[in-house]
């Protein structure tokens, strides 16, 4: 199908020209699946700029910017020519993960490593074999942060393959295979460069679609009850409360006396969100104070 750019009114533009649309393959997330990908790469960002701090010892800070499906092609398309591009393998995936960053940012980052100031002096070039090894420490470590933040979404571990530097010759993956990129900013010190992760949809997608995933058999009443048990709660131990007028509490002074209600030999009331559940004695474990259930009362929540 061919589709034609049109102005806001819905009229075709003049000279504009054609771009096909190819109904197989998505062009944009669902909003949903958007969602998820933005929050686990925002986590991802967050990690990798703490990594780059304690690793480079300047302070490093990465940002997500935005999160989309391209096909291979246009991702590369958009790639500067001669660029920083870790290849990483997925197993029982073709396509390859890709991380990307440009190479004088990266010889910066070794700078500050070995030492210096880091500033970029060099031009964009390959890496030397000592290079490789410090930048293979830094891609340890956003590979791990890269499997912390997606968590589930990455069912296999990504292992490194290669390291390419011509955008337009890696070949991660086919020309016609989506990816699911995410776009980021890097300033680690006075540097500041764009990165770019990119994940074959088929790699994640299956754990976002909710079609494919196993609806529950259990009744939602006793999800939500395994669920509520988990949930910390205060527990109370009182004695009972007493009414007193305003004119006693703004009067009370040190050695005045209140007289409680609640008779000496009674044992305390144990409370949850101002609910009695039970009665307890006061008791002591080790150092420690503490409650001995002694009753308990019936109550419906």
């Amino acid at each position: 199908m061919t589709v034609h750019e049109t102005t806001a009114l819905g009229v075709p533009a003049k000279n504009a020209s054609p771009e096909a649309y190819d109904f197989r393959r998505p062009t944009t997330l669902a909003r949903e699946h958007a969602r998820v990908l933005e929050m686990a790469f925002d986590t991802f960002a967050r990690q990798w700029g703490t990594q780059l701090t304690a690793k480079v010892r300047v302070l490093s800070q990465v940002t997500s910017e935005r999160v989309e499906i391209l096909s291979y092609d246009e991702y590369a398309a958009g790639l500067p020519a001669v660029t920083g591009m870790v290849l990483f393998n997925i197993p029982k995936v073709e396509a390859k993960a890709v991380i990307q960053f440009p190479t004088a940012a990266a010889l910066s980052w070794v700078g500050h490593m070995l030492g210096g100031t880091g500033q970029r002096v060099s031009p964009e070039r390959k890496f030397t074999q000592i290079e490789q090894a410090l930048l293979g420490r830094i891609m340890d470590d956003a590979l791990d942060d890269l499997h912390y933040s997606l968590g589930t979404l990455l069912r296999a571990p990504m292992t490194p393959s290669s390291i390419q530097y011509n955008s337009q010759f890696a070949q991660a993956a086919a020309s016609a295979d989506p990816m699911i990129v995410a776009t980021f900013e890097m300033v680690v010190g006075e540097t500041v460069a764009p990165a770019t992760v990119a994940i074959p949809s088929e790699a994640l997608l299956p754990q976002l679609d909710p079609v494919g995933s196993a609806p529950s058999k259990t009744p939602p009443a006793e999800l939500i009850r395994g669920q509520l048990a988990h949930v910390p709660v205060k527990v109370l131990l009182q004695l009972d409360d007493i009414t007193v007028k305003p004119a006693m509490v703004l009067n009370l002074a040190v050695g005045d006396v209140l007289n409680l209600g609640h008779a000496r030999h009674r044992p305390l009331n144990v409370t949850v969100g101002g609910r009695r559940l039970a009665h307890a004695a006061a008791g002591s474990s080790g150092s420690r104070l503490a409650g001995v259930i002694v009753s308990t009362e019936e109550n419906n929540l």
